[in-house]
């Protein structure tokens, strides 16, 4: 799922395509995507593009009659744009949303129709949808410590809840973790002070030099929005040396999501259950790394 740089990129790009240019048409090619019935989607066209925003993870087109597109990515939606000749990819392609500049295109990979489309009335709308999460480039220590510490979960959990961090999930909260020397389940209330410290300014500091180093590789447009990243420090790297200390990554897989961690760097050594495999080896499950063979 993109996250707060891949986002942040997008806006960025997306506000010197299309604002203050007038959208011309929407056409939505799946039925699915769109989540609103009121007010109708043809009150957006013809109307000028006034500001592009972030709302988590959400992608807002600000339009000239105070109405906003919002579209949510999920996991496989992507982003395109193309002149105004070009033609729309095939079966990926959800929303087309032309302009006089070029076309702007909705796509998502797979078979699950995740990625949504919005139309709201207004900016009390808009901010209904915000489920609450701070922007922590805009926050300090004393803010975020008060929303880590607000419940008791493990730090991997807190880290991706929109509810209390606005556009944090599976991919950099692995890279942040690593980066603060901390464990997904730690939990929250049992940090220190200092630990508290280190994890915002790991946070602060992973979500900027990604941004950074996304907004350089993206050119006119970033074409290739993904989660994983060769330069990444855990994230998708499992069995693959930790770049700090050699140590083999680990993961822990729950569902759809995986948790990369180097226990060396951020566990003491143990590594932490596995669902799967763990329950499989029982006894026979390694509790340190230096176990592993």
């Amino acid at each position: 799922m993109p996250e707060l740089p891949d986002i942040a990129v997008y806006i960025e790009r997306l506000a010197d395509k299309v604002q203050g240019h007038v959208l011309q048409r929407v056409k939505v090619l799946n039925p699915f995507l769109l989540r609103t019935a009121l007010p109708p989607l043809a009150e957006a066209e013809g109307r000028r593009v006034t500001g592009v925003e972030r709302l988590g993870k959400r992608v807002v087109l600000a339009l000239d009659n105070g109405f906003f597109l919002v579209i949510h990515l999920m996991i496989a939606g992507r982003l395109r744009w193309l002149l105004p000749s070009a033609k729309p990819p095939g079966k990926i392609a959800l929303a087309v949303f032309e302009f006089d500049s070029g076309t702007l295109v909705l796509t998502e990979a797979g078979s699950k129709r995740r990625a949504s489309l919005h139309l709201l009335a207004d900016r009390e709308a808009l901010q209904a949808m915000d489920p609450g999460g701070i922007d922590v480039m805009q926050a300090d220590l004393a803010a975020f410590s008060e929303r880590l510490l607000r419940e008791n979960h493990t730090l991997k959990r807190q880290l991706t809840d929109p509810r209390l961090f606005s556009g944090i999930g599976n991919a950099y909260s692995d890279e942040i973790l690593h980066r603060a020397r901390l464990s997904p389940i730690l939990l929250s209330k049992a940090m220190q002070p200092e630990q508290v410290a280190r994890l915002f300014d790991a946070t602060r500091e992973v979500l900027a030099e990604w941004t950074e180093r996304l907004r350089g590789e993206a050119g006119d447009w970033p074409d290739k929005v993904t989660a994983f990243h060769p330069q990444m420090a855990v994230h998708g790297r499992y069995n693959m040396p930790c770049p700090v200390c050699g140590t083999p990554v680990q993961r822990i897989v729950h569902a759809d999501n995986e948790t990369n961690y180097c226990a060396r760097c951020q566990t003491g050594g143990k590594l932490l259950a596995d669902r799967a495999l763990s329950r499989l080896l029982k006894a026979s499950w390694p509790k340190n790394v230096d176990e592993l063979p």
